[in-house]
């Protein structure tokens, strides 16, 4: 029979050394010669990316397979002829690797000062060469960057300069005649997600391209993905019509769509090289629909799911073996490497997720897909994750304390899938909620669009709304409510513990606090964002009330509940000195609060002994705030 004891305090098999293992986060797969590649964040080497080929590390420590473009990077590594080639952390220059010897050469000089200038989206260009992006600093602001597009040459005679259309540029891509080559191109203050161009250019005998003319894209409509479909057309996600749907473009702008559904086939472009299709021949192409596989085949325009157990697929899918080889979870399967056989019509694991060695599935607990409603009448999406433990159950009356998860962007979502993270919470008695608001991905344009201007209001309020409602159905306790996020979800956390009065705690990871000191040619934050607020909030020129009314650090004297803080210091994104302002305004108000900075740590915490010491913390915080005893943890000590 299991052990009646209060929700908080029941014991657990899953450890924060074991999220923390679970923290191995394969990305960026591609296949080479029939093999699959890809790398993998390590957090137990300290966070290093790892080079793994077929299951097996290419590249030893030192090699950290990872950029800086954006802030975010880019797709770090590609394959042409005998090298593969990466870019490394440390110094952000581009390598080659011979697989067959084992030797790594450099084919970008030194930097000149530290990340000085960042390659990313790497691609095979010309015999001999490999394109990319570059970024260049330029001055000692954040904004003060310039972006081109480069061929980087196999024999180390360092990179050419092959031209620029935009301030941003993903990586360009060479049409298989070698005439022309694409990409994307977008200028300030437009997001990805809000307005791109795509762009083609003829390549001249000396490789350079020359004037670039715009095939799609422009005012209201984004594109995210391209690949070229022979010499003459290309294919590309855009969203004229509201949805990411998967078009032909040829090169005299014409296009035509080829399964027009209303459902997203492609997402926000926070990282470039992201992939949400690959063409499978045939007429038949690998989509990601709002997550989930499908093949769309453009005979019939039909768009069918495949491989559905897994509901969560990551933006790097490529064909392999009649299938599609990438990075898939489940709401009851972590993270993995797998390969879906479209033939067969099952699923292998290429590599198994990282998460601990038989644990009983009963600890883990599967997402429940819900839609919440505002007073308003407009849908929340949301996923619930309620406390699970085959061990204890709650006291007669008594309802689990909640933790409201804000996923961070803003544009961007949660996904149905196991979530160990979640688990050690759920596994001893707290149920966490993760809440699609108004400005998620997944839900089409208009969803996305409920957010423009009303950062702060309208992610605020649909996180009350899914929180108030659990009350509501007696699934949460009304005076155990904690919201949690970090980077745009730091900030949703920080305005609604701040602004209403519905939780009686906040976890506030590396957020965003100062909308007017965050933003702009002067602000604190990396270029790419740094007009992000120009749709999320309004031009501030125009709105200089509301960078105000709506920053958490102006409503510091509001707060009279207990909060956590949680940064890194080399975060360039959400950079400390907005938490650390925060912090010294709170200090000595009474209000109970703890601040742990993590040194090394950037945008997201990466080592395994910051994310044991995160979460150890956060479980620590939930005790004291809501009167239970966890165990097994240090106490944090919270200051006044």
């Amino acid at each position: 029979m299991p052990q009646i004891a209060p929700y908080g305090s029941w014991t657990s098999p899953i450890s924060a050394a074991d999220v923390a293992t679970a923290g191995i986060t394969p990305q960026w797969l591609d296949v080479v010669d029939g093999e699959p590649w890809w790398v993998e964040a390590r957090p137990a080497e300290g966070g290093r990316v790892v080079l793994v080929r077929d299951g097996k590390d290419v590249l030893a420590p030192p090699w950290n397979v990872r950029n800086r473009v954006h802030e975010y990077g880019g797709r770090p590594w590609t394959h042409t002829g005998d090298a593969v080639v990466f870019t490394h952390w440390a110094d952000q220059r581009v390598y080659a690797l011979d697989p067959a010897g084992g030797e790594v050469r450099a084919l970008t000089p030194e930097p000149g000062k530290p990340h000085g200038v960042r390659y990313g989206d790497l691609r095979p260009g010309r015999p001999g060469e490999v394109w990319a992006v570059r970024e260049t600093s330029t001055g000692e602001r954040r904004v003060d960057v310039r972006r081109d597009h480069v061929a980087i040459p196999l024999d180390g005679s360092g990179p050419v300069t092959l031209g620029a259309s935009h301030h941003f540029l993903s990586g360009p891509q060479l049409s298989p005649d070698g005439r022309h080559a694409a990409w994307l191109g977008w200028e300030h203050p437009a997001m990805p997600w809000d307005e791109t161009e795509l762009c083609v250019a003829e390549v001249g005998p000396d490789g350079r391209f020359g004037p670039h003319r715009v095939l799609a894209g422009g005012p209201g409509v984004s594109v995210c993905q391209l690949e070229w479909d022979g010499p003459g057309h290309l294919l590309a996600l855009l969203d004229p019509e509201g949805w990411w749907n998967l078009h032909r473009v040829a090169l005299d702008a014409t296009a035509v769509n080829l399964a027009p559904v209303t459902e997203e086939l492609g997402g926000p472009l926070w990282r470039l090289g992201a992939r949400w299709f690959a063409p499978l021949g045939g007429g038949r192409h690998a989509v990601l629909r709002s997550g989930r596989l499908a093949v769309l085949d453009e005979a019939t325009g039909a768009v069918t799911d495949v491989a559905t157990e897994l509901t969560t697929w990551s933006t790097t899918i490529a064909a392999y073996r009649g299938g599609v080889a990438g990075i898939a979870a489940g709401p009851r399967s972590e993270l993995a490497v797998v390969y879906a056989d479209f033939a067969g019509g099952g699923v292998t694991e290429l590599a198994p997720p990282a998460e601990p060695a038989g644990l009983d599935p009963a600890y883990l607990p599967v997402p429940e897909v819900r839609t919440f409603t505002t007073a308003d009448g407009e849908p929340v999406p949301a996923f619930l994750y309620p406390p699970a433990n085959p061990d204890f159950t709650g006291p007669d009356g008594e309802r689990p304390p909640y933790l409201v998860h804000v996923h961070g962007g803003p544009t961007n979502r949660n996904f149905p899938v196991r979530d160990l993270d979640f688990a050690y919470f759920t596994s001893r008695g707290i149920g966490v909620v993760a809440v699609d608001y108004g400005g998620s991905v997944g839900y089409g344009r208009r969803f996305r669009e409920r957010l423009r201007e009303q950062w702060g209001v309208v992610d605020v309020g649909d996180c009350v709304a899914v929180a108030e409602q659990l009350v509501a159905e007696g699934v949460a306790a009304p005076s155990r409510l904690a919201i949690r996020g970090g980077s745009a979800g730091g900030y949703t956390s920080a305005a609604a513990i701040t602004g209403t009065a519905t939780f009686a705690a906040a976890t506030v990871k590396f957020p965003i606090l100062d909308l007017a000191a965050w933003t702009g040619e002067g602000g604190e934050t990396h270029d790419f964002e740094s007009q992000y607020l120009h749709s999320l909030v309004g031009p501030i020129e125009r709105h200089p009330g509301r960078y105000r009314d709506r920053s958490p650090i102006h409503h510091v004297d509001r707060l009279d509940r207990p909060v956590l803080f949680l940064q890194g210091l080399d975060d360039e994104i959400c950079p400390p000195e907005q938490a650390d302002r925060f912090i010294a305004a709170l200090t000595g108000r009474g209000v109970p609060h703890a601040y742990l900075r993590f040194p090394g740590e950037q945008h997201g915490f990466r080592k395994a002994t910051t994310v044991i010491a995160a979460l150890e913390a956060e479980l620590s915080f939930y005790g004291q705030v809501f009167g239970f005893d966890p165990a097994g943890v240090p106490v944090l000590e919270l200051s006044r």
